[in-house]
């Protein structure tokens, strides 16, 4: 895709949007385009035929073909109408459907960083509000054709009744082109301040919520209220200089129009004193003079395709976020040995790792270790690639990821975290997540490793039970995660803290299953508890970003400054689950 020279990536990337989603309901637009223009046909056809049939009528020559003619045209208007109703409300929701569709899979695709950038209120509110908003281009620019030939017909018919009467409105034109064009450029000005506020706020509200128990147990609803409103006032002001614009516009529009329609009336009739014209086509031309200044029709078509471009722009920014590309290069058998070389990574322009190298053979459990902000989940997302290193590469056995197709590489890793997320309809497909066909069976087994079959069985309808209905705790909630790792399988199972909701017996009990008789393959482990580490074939200790030590948790706990990374009270914490696993 190609943008223009002058054009910043998120507005090429608009474009680009706006165009396919149009494609995507081209029959449509086009049926859309030919009713409505045909609408207008029929409306510039009827101030002709009423004048006709006035005309006749104050002649008293019979007129009945005249009067059907009218009668026809305003059944066909009424008609034409619900159809041009029903065939906007139908694009709209269509492209709206793809717009929403696209993005997610951006979003999705390109992993951690549109969160980190945008944060995920943001994101929610332009996937939802601005795709709405940018969703209603492709049916307003089917119908702008007709929208603009309704005003340049009434031109062309007030020529054809006499050319002084369009001459008379062609002399105040250029003040109506100058307010469109005002419109458009301030409406979009104001609509794009309007929106970034309305993103502000739905971000400090995603924030708010997720932490809603925080902010309860602390006692700051108010303070927090607060936090989540302090863009408001940038919202009042870009909303009234919104509307402001559309509402000086039409003020500008009303002084205006009537000016022009008054003096092409007068013409008129003093073209009829003269026998210049008849009364129906003084009648004709009062209609076409109102057609002729039909701004506020226009002013509402473009400020809405303003307000559009501006929400079709913040979608282009999150389109601008480079999706996690994949390679095509087979992954070979192995055991799962994976390799971090000179692997940099940065959050919030800072480096976050630096020049790690740590290599886990094929088969063994390595845990990593350290203090808060050391890196280590960050280093658990780069050695599955959810997210990609700023320098150097991670290796699965000996091939790089990023040269990895996708499909190889998910069916290759699984993955537990602290906080799961359990999606699908019921426990048994949240289990069986990303299986192509999970077999009763299997997602039995491994909820049975996971030691959450027992809770599972007491749900209302077992593995049926709708997720939203199945009341669990946070520990319970692990362990549906950690079934989910091991149903999933892989050459290399990555456990991202996710067993730092269990109690310490629960953790032992599904660490011998992990170590023994579970999950076959090479595991990594993000361990902040002493007895976790401690059941690991080896440690990586990770301090500052780099990778201190690597070696066996008996021998790495000689060390002071190893054993504060676990706190004060580890000793006999790690003593206590001893006893407790032998008991």
């Amino acid at each position: 895709m190609t943008t223009r020279g002058d054009d910043d990536p998120a507005t090429g990337h608009a474009r680009a949007l706006l165009r396919t989603a149009t494609r995507y309901s081209g029959a449509r637009c086009a049926a859309l385009c030919l009713v409505s223009t045909a609408a207008t046909g029929a409306g510039l056809l009827l101030p002709t035929a009423l004048g006709r049939a006035l005309d006749l009528l104050l002649a008293q020559v019979p007129a009945t073909r005249w009067v059907l003619y009218c009668a026809g045209l305003v059944l066909l208007l009424a008609l034409l109408d619900a159809a041009q109703t029903v065939l906007t409300g139908t694009v709209d929701a269509r492209s709206t459907a793809w717009l929403r569709r696209r993005l997610t899979g951006h979003v999705l695709g390109a992993g951690p960083r549109a969160a980190d950038r945008f944060g995920s209120g943001d994101l929610v509110a332009r996937l939802i509000g601005n795709a709405a908003e940018a969703g209603t281009t492709p049916a307003a620019r089917a119908a702008l054709l007709a929208a603009l030939a309704g005003p340049l017909g009434g031109v062309v018919a007030l020529g054809l009744i006499d050319w002084r009467l369009a001459a008379v409105f062609l002399a105040g034109a250029p003040a109506l082109t100058f307010l469109l064009r005002a419109v458009a450029r301030d409406t979009t000005q104001s609509a794009t301040r309007y929106q970034r506020a309305q993103g502000r706020i739905a971000a400090a509200l995603a924030e708010a919520v997720e932490g809603f128990r925080t902010v309860r147990a602390a006692g700051t609803e108010d303070r927090e209220t607060a936090r989540v409103l302090r863009p408001l006032p940038g919202l009042s002001e870009a909303g009234y200089r919104m509307w402001g614009v559309q509402g000086h516009a039409a003020a500008q529009a009303v002084a205006v129009a009537p000016l022009l329609q008054l003096g092409v009336v007068a013409v008129a009739g003093v073209l009829l004193t003269r026998d210049l014209l008849s009364v129906g086509e003084v009648l004709a031309a009062s209609r076409y003079a109102v057609l002729a200044t039909g701004v506020g029709v226009l002013v509402g078509r473009l400020a809405g395709l303003a307000r559009a471009r501006a929400a079709a722009r913040r979608l282009g920014e999150i389109r601008a976020e480079p999706v996690i590309a994949f390679g095509a290069r087979r992954l070979p058998d192995g055991p799962g040995r994976l390799e971090l070389r000179g692997v940099t990574a940065r959050r919030g322009g800072r480096p976050v790792l630096d020049g790690v190298d740590l290599v886990v053979p094929g088969g063994t459990t390595l845990a990593v270790v350290g203090r808060s902000g050391a890196g280590k989940s960050l280093l658990a997302a780069l050695a599955g690639r959810l997210a990609d290193p700023d320098a150097g590469e991670v290796l699965l056995d000996g091939v790089p990821l990023r040269e990895l197709p996708h499909d190889d590489l998910r069916s290759a890793v699984g993955y537990a975290f602290a906080r799961p997320a359990l999606l699908g309809g019921t426990v048994e497909q949240a289990i069986g997540l990303g299986l192509a066909s999970p077999s009763p069976g299997r997602i039995r087994e491994a909820a049975r490793t996971a030691l959450a079959d027992d809770f599972v069985r007491r749900l209302p309808d077992g593995y049926g039970t709708p997720v939203a209905d199945a009341p669990r705790s946070g520990g319970e909630s692990q362990r549906l995660g950690l079934a989910r790792a091991f149903a999933h399988g892989g050459r290399l199972l990555i456990l991202d803290d996710a067993l730092s909701s269990l109690d310490t017996v629960t953790e032992r009990h599904i660490t011998d299953a992990l170590l023994g008789d579970g999950p076959a393959g090479t595991r990594l482990l993000v361990a902040h508890r002493a007895a976790t580490a401690a059941c690991a074939d080896a440690v990586a200790w990770l301090d500052g970003g780099r990778v201190r030590a690597v070696g066996r948790h008996e021998e790495l706990w000689r060390l002071a400054e190893y054993r504060a990374v676990f706190g004060e009270g580890a000793e006999s914490a790690l003593a206590g689950a001893g006893s407790e696993a032998e008991a």
